[in-house]
Order: structure tokens, then C-alpha cells, then sequence
């Protein structure tokens, strides 16, 4: 078995540091200090990444302005072989990759090998889609608007931005740094990537596949460091001409602080699951257990409180409580269920939320049990929205249920939030599951299942806190574009076929 940081991906570590990506190179920061990243199972430091200086971000961004004019001018079809060659050496390493996720972020071994290779499927659909959104432009004639004859051509196509940063989040470190690299390279653009702490080692490991393609130098960087010494440097550098983001709260920071330039977020949820009478309850059960409690719960599309008919909580609650029971509770290389929680302040807000429910009188499922970081799946039932658990977000293997007498009071506790990314309701009435999902103020509903980012083509998007923009591969490549038009003027009109 491969193992992080040695064969091929021996060039990216120092000793005991990882190195950081810079100009078609590996780097050792000028600095001299180190970032350390803790294992959530063991709370020991398992690696070390480079804290990168302010210094060093300007001179990647000034390697990237000059990479872009050249990459810009490389045809289509040249930047999908090289896509197309990143996501196969990508699959190729995924042990490796998959070792980092298991230790860095504590996700089971099973779900880290299959992130892996669902990024590198990402990274070979959005090399075949670009070629074909990205080779067609738009011929507008002039007569079409009063007043106007035909004199006048319009080419409208669509020209890069320049240069992207992109700053994914701990949950998918790997899959949501392609899924924001993938569209930036193919329309043309430079990329910039800022890791999460937790992750960085996986993605240094990424990155390292794309540098093995033979992507031109300065193209593609990835810096590490302390988001306090280089964070806010990054996100209002004036070389940054896109910023994607997946995260948390700092989006909402970023969006403020950021320039005039296009932005794509993705700030987390609350996704509600509106179960009627009418619904196939095993199916719910198994939705209930995968949506809320997959990877800890620590996804953004998570099933985040369950609104149900009061008729069929009693059975629906009992079904779930077995499942639970059922779980395996432990660690990720033993491929558990349920694994520790990223960060100890990550579980320490969580018991908070909890504590808070237990307090103003939610029932308890289960007893509550933590063990530093691995917290065991907890159901609260008979929430009220006085609890915080109603509204904020846990990100771990909680859920609240609430019992609800009538369809409008799911959907108005579901449109209440602050939060709109994803929502699903479960029923076998087609009719009232539109009309649901209709009323319903988020991004996407999912009908009779959980919500889910992928397939990865699929639209995603946030409303409210949710988000700006939308991502999904079609709209992360048109994202991250801007139209460009060329008019032809004719001396006099010419009507084709006239």
C-alpha cells in the first residue's frame, strides 16, 4: 500500500513538513514556522504543512498573472488532455490521497478512496464539458430591435477571468478543491488554492497529481499557512480576479472585504426533511439515518432537522432509534459509521447545542456519550424552536426532530431559516411534493430522498446565508467567465438570403 508522502509524492515533503506549490515547484517556506494539523481521532499532530508569508502570496499571484496570458492562448482541446491526464493519475494515487483523508479529517476509509475517485470523475466530465460549452459563442444580428437595421454583427464569447482562488472546505478537501479547479483551468484562468488547515495535506497530494499531468509552471499554486497571517491577504489580493469559496461563517466576512469581483459561495445549511402521512417510512428511515448521520453529519447538505406529521412521528422515531443502535461508532480506518468529529472546538459546540436542548426539555433518543472528539448519534425528539438545535447548524451526528400538525408549519419552520441550500420532502402524493417544493426557500429539494450535492453536474446553489451564485460544473465553468463581444459594422444592411 502507498503511503502519503513517499514514492512520486516524496518530492512534496521536507523532513517533516509538507511543502507548499509555487511556480511549477515545491517549496520551503522563507518563514521557518509550520502549521501543525491534528489528527481528530488521536488529538495528536499528525502532520505539519509550510505557514506561508504575505510575501510569498504576491509572488505566486504575480507567477499566476503571467501563467494565465499563455494558458489562455493554449487551445481548448490541449487544456482537456491535461485535465483528462490530472484525473487519471488522480484515481491512480487514490491510497495515498485517501490515507491523508482518513487521518486528517477522520473520514472512513471507504467514503476517503470513493472522494478520490468521484474528483477525478469530476475532473474528466468538466474536461468534456468545457469543450463544448466553452468552443461555441453567440451571433446576435441588429435588426431584431426597433429601429435597427442589419448593419451590425455581434460575436459574443466567453473569455477567462484571470486568475481564481479557490478556498475549499475541511468536509471534502479533495472534491471540493477539483470541483473549483477542474472549471477554472478549462475556461482559461490561473488558480490559486488556499486549503483548509485540516485537509491540506490531501489536497498538497492533489495538487501534486496536476503537477505530474504537465500543467505549464505557475499555473496552478497552492499556499498553506495561518488564515490570520494570510487569509484576508488572499481574498483582497488585488491579483485575485474570482474568489470561490466553500465553507462556513468566513464566507460571509470574505463576501464584505472581497473586491469587484465575481464571487461563488457556499456557506452551509440546515436542510430540513418534511416528512407527510402518506410516506413510505422505511424509505424515510433509511434517509433519516444516511442524511443526518453520514460522516458524522459534518456535510452541508446533511439532513439537519427532521419536520413531521405528528401521526407518524411515534413509528417513524422508533424506526430510526433501531437503525442508530445499529451504527458502528469509531474509527476511520476501521471504516465506522460514525467517526470523531473534525476539531475539539467543532465537538465542543456541538455538546453545547445539545446541552441547551436537554435544558428546555427535548426528549432524548439515546444517552448523550462523547469520548474527546468521537461523539456517539444522537436523536432529540419533541424539539421546540426555542432550542438553538432548531436553527443553528451542528455539523456532527445530531439531529432534532419536530413535530408538526400541518404541512405549512414544516414549511414555514423550513423557510424561517437563515439558511436555503437544500430541503426534501418525503410523500407519495407527486402533486403536494411540487407544490412542497415549490413554497420551499432553498437551493434545491430533493423529493423522496436526502439531500445530496451530487451527481456532480447538477445545479447547486444557496439562498440567503446559503450562498451567491450557483455551483455544479456547467455553472462553475460560465462562473468563471465573462462575455466578450466583437461588433461587425457594415456599410450598408445585408440580409442573409435577402
Amino acid at each position: 500500500m502507498a503511503v502519503a508522502g513517499t514514492g512520486v509524492f516524496a518530492d512534496i515533503l521536507d523532513g517533516e513538513v509538507y511543502k507548499y506549490y509555487a511556480d511549477g515547484e515545491w517549496r520551503v517556506s522563507g518563514s521557518g514556522k509550520s502549521v501543525a494539523i491534528v489528527n481528530p481521532t488521536t488529538r495528536q499532530t499528525q502532520y505539519r504543512v509550510q505557514a506561508c508569508t504575505q510575501e510569498e502570496v504576491n509572488k505566486v499571484m504575480d507567477a499566476a498573472k503571467v501563467a494565465q496570458k499563455a494558458w489562455a492562448r493554449t487551445p481548448l482541446w490541449k487544456r482537456a488532455e491535461l485535465l483528462h491526464k490530472a484525473a487519471a493519475i488522480l484515481k491512480e494515487h487514490k491510497a495515498p490521497i485517501a490515507e491523508c483523508l482518513v487521518k486528517e479529517i477522520a473520514k472512513p476509509a471507504k467514503d476517503a478512496i470513493s472522494e478520490v475517485v468521484r474528483s477525478g470523475d469530476l475532473v474528466s466530465y468538466t474536461a468534456e464539458e468545457g469543450v463544448r460549452i466553452l468552443g461555441e459563442g453567440k451571433l446576435l444580428v441588429s435588426d431584431s430591435f426597433p429601429g435597427n437595421e442589419r448593419n451590425k454583427y455581434c460575436l459574443s464569447s466567453k473569455v477567462p477571468l484571470g486568475v481564481v482562488l479557490a478556498i475549499p472546505p475541511f468536509n471534502y478537501p479533495v472534491n471540493l478543491a477539483v470541483s473549483k479547479i477542474g472549471p477554472a483551468l478549462i475556461a482559461g484562468n490561473a488558480l490559486v488554492l488556499k486549503p483548509p488547515t485540516q485537509g491540506a495535506v490531501a489536497a498538497l497530494h492533489m495538487v501534486h497529481c496536476f503537477h505530474l499531468a504537465g500543467f505549464p509552471k505557475g499555473l496552478i499554486s497552492c499556499v498553506t499557512g495561518k488564515g490570520s497571517e494570510i487569509g484576508d491577504f488572499l481574498t483582497m489580493h488585488p491579483g485575485v480576479n474570482c474568489i470561490s469559496f466553500t465553507g462556513g461563517d468566513t464566507g460571509i466576512a470574505i463576501s464584505k472585504k472581497a473586491g469587484m469581483v465575481p464571487l461563488q459561495m457556499e456557506l452551509g445549511g440546515k436542510d430540513a426533511c418534511i416528512v407527510l402521512e402518506d410516506a413510505d417510512l422505511d424509505l424515510v428511515t433509511a434517509n433519516i439515518v444516511k442524511g443526518g448521520f453520514s460522516y458524522s453529519g459534518q456535510r452541508c447538505t446533511a439532513v439537519k432537522v427532521v419536520l413531521i406529521m405528528e401521526s407518524i412521528a411515534d413509528a417513524v422515531v422508533e424506526k430510526v432509534k433501531a437503525k442508530l443502535a445499529k451504527l458502528k461508532v469509531g474509527s476511520p480506518e476501521d471504516d465506522s459509521d460514525i467517526t470523531p468529529v473534525v476539531t475539539e472546538s467543532s465537538a465542543n459546540f456541538i455538546e453545547a447545542l445539545v446541552m441547551d436542548a436537554k435544558e428546555k426539555g427535548a426528549t432524548f433518543c439515546q444517552e448523550y456519550r462523547r469520548e474527546g472528539n468521537l461523539i456517539w448519534p444522537l436523536l432529540l425528539d419533541h424539539v421546540r424552536p426555542d432550542m438553538r438545535i432548531a436553527w443553528e447548524e451542528p455539523f456532527g451526528p445530531v439531529l432534532p426532530v419536530i413535530r408538526i400538525n400541518s404541512v405549512e408549519e414544516g414549511i414555514h419552520h423550513c423557510n424561517a431559516s437563515n439558511f436555503g441550500l437544500q430541503g426534501c420532502v418525503f410523500t407519495k402524493d407527486i402533486n403536494k411534493a411540487i407544490m412542497i417544493s415549490d413554497a420551499m426557500e432553498t437551493g434545491t429539494v430533493q423529493i423522496n430522498s436526502a439531500p445530496a450535492r451530487g451527481p456532480d453536474h447538477f445545479p447547486f446553489q444557496g439562498l440567503k446565508d446559503s450562498g451567491i451564485g450557483s455551483q455544479g460544473i456547467t455553472n462553475s465553468i460560465n462562473m468563471m467567465t465573462k462575455v466578450k463581444s466583437t461588433v461587425i459594422n457594415l456599410p450598408s444592411p445585408s440580409y442573409t438570403m435577402g
